[in-house]
């Protein structure tokens, strides 16, 4: 298996999650307590493969280009997502995502343009030292990668233990969704 189809597969996983997860979900579901609700873990979620995305490609990010952030009533900021952007319980609580399936379209959305990005990278492209000085060592294009599954997958996690314990008091590995 190649290194890339291995990171398509780990972020199929967070999109079966996703979609298991919010499929059946209300608004009010999305935005209940705690915080940060699901509605913004999955928006989160997007928003962290979108931009990293984009920026490994060198191209406007999907939230721009296709003008997702008019479906969620936000603006523009290519870098609301927070690294940079301080997400205070003030503004996680003031989010509100407009419904799920808007959620798992943006997604969507964003896994097509993954795919295709990860089918065009070699081994000797995921090794390419990025220009991100803050960081000490220089993390690579595979490195930023993994960092986007882990970042995913650990709010995938997140969002489906949230919605058991709306759901069922509590989440429960061996009852169907």
């Amino acid at each position: 298996m190649k290194t890339t189809e291995a990171i398509a597969d780990a972020l199929d996983r967070v999109r079966i999650i996703l979609h298991n997860n919010l499929k059946d979900l209300t608004a009010e579901e999305l935005a209940k307590d705690p915080h940060p609700p699901i509605g913004w873990l999955a928006w989160h979620i997007c928003r962290v493969q979108d931009t990293n995305i984009a920026t490994l490609q060198g191209v406007e990010q999907v939230w721009v280009e296709d003008g997702w952030h008019k479906k969620f009533g936000m603006p523009v900021d290519p870098r609301d997502y927070s690294p940079g952007h301080v997400q205070t319980p003030e503004v996680v609580a003031a989010f509100r995502a407009p419904d799920a399936q808007t959620i798992l379209d943006y997604h969507d959305a964003v896994r097509v343009r993954t795919l295709a990005y990860l089918d065009t990278l070699s081994d000797t492209d995921l090794d390419r030292v990025l220009d991100e000085p803050r960081f000490d060592p220089l993390p690579t294009v595979g490195i930023r990668l993994v960092s986007v599954c882990e970042d995913n997958l650990q709010h995938a996690g997140q969002l489906a233990y949230l919605k058991g314990l709306m759901r069922d008091g509590g989440w429960y590995p061996n009852r169907p969704q």
